[in-house]
């Protein structure tokens, strides 16, 4: 099941109360059971109830799916997102029966966390650089209080264990890579460096993928009611659990690893995930250094 932020005010200050907390002692023990085996059976009651019309909106958590998510949802929906209406209405696995049917043919647009499955016949799947991943999850999870340990310690967390329940990132992302759909032209990749610099043109690709082909204006206009600033203003207006120990919507950078992340961090990251990196389009940090002694050489020459 996707991570479902809770828009629900959980942050709402009541003068003289005490601070509420991010979450509660019953999520957190579910959040250390879903890192462990016993959560398969319960992965495998989320995905019953799926139609063969049913397409997925699937990623690594913190890849950029909420933003893309509350797009595709006014532009699918014609009605404006937010994370009660995204979230109840174009929910992730597990949460399915109630979604509205959206696509054609009755089909309902759903997200998931998940590994490949082949219960995802059709899918539209978004990367983002693992190491920008790496510093939103840790974000994330620490503002929610699931995670105490410093970054150094959640790096090891990310690359070799299944603490995030969503397992290792390049296992998670290589599954859906070298998966049937992505072999028979059913998988539609979408990287989020590529959305964020230039939304339009890809939001229209992902519409037609979908079977939607919508007008240009609508696709603009959803584009436009959710840029950062405006997800803000609607996180405000409904707090989500991650608001009291931070910004649920952060700023979306691209390459902030660069500057937030130690040498030693970053071989540690690319070690491990340097495959999946290259095959993404990701430079390696030993290239962005060789692109920057060129550049430099060149203004010296200049």
């Amino acid at each position: 099941m996707i991570e479902q932020p809770n828009g629900n005010g959980d942050n709402t200050k009541n003068g003289g109360a005490k601070p509420k907390k991010p979450t509660s002692a019953y999520r957190k023990f579910r959040r250390k059971f879903a890192g462990t085996v016993l959560r398969a059976p319960l992965v495998w009651l989320r995905h019953r109830g799926l139609n063969s019309s049913d397409m997925f909106f699937a990623a690594y958590p913190k890849s950029g799916t909420t933003w893309a998510r509350f797009v595709l949802f006014e532009m699918l929906s014609g009605r404006p997102s937010g994370f009660r209406a995204t979230n109840q209405q174009m929910p992730g696995v597990g949460l399915h029966s109630n979604a509205l049917r959206l696509l054609p043919n009755g089909g309902r647009l759903l997200a998931t966390h998940e590994y490949y499955r082949n219960d995802y016949h059709r899918a539209i799947y978004m990367v983002r650089d693992a190491r920008d991943v790496l510093l939103s999850e840790f974000a994330f999870l620490s503002a929610l209080e699931y995670y105490n340990n410093d970054l150094d310690h959640f790096v090891k967390t990310f690359l070799f264990t299944r603490g995030s329940a969503y397992g290792p990132w390049h296992k998670n992302v290589t599954s859906w890579l070298d998966s049937p759909i992505a072999k028979n032209g059913n998988m539609m990749l979408v990287r989020y460096e590529d959305l964020r610099k230039d939304p339009f043109p890809l939001f229209v690709q992902m519409a037609d993928f979908l079977g939607a082909h919508l007008p240009p204006e609508k696709i603009k206009e959803a584009i436009a009611n959710n840029s950062i600033q405006k997800m803000r203003v609607k996180e405000d207006k409904e707090p989500v659990r991650a608001s009291i120990g931070g910004r649920f919507v952060r700023d979306g950078a691209v390459r902030g690893w660069v500057s937030k992340l130690s040498s030693e961090q970053i071989r540690l990251i690319e070690q491990q995930a340097s495959n999946t990196l290259v095959r993404l389009g990701y430079p390696l940090s030993t290239q962005l250094m060789r692109e920057e002694a060129a550049m430099g050489e060149t203004t010296v020459h200049a």
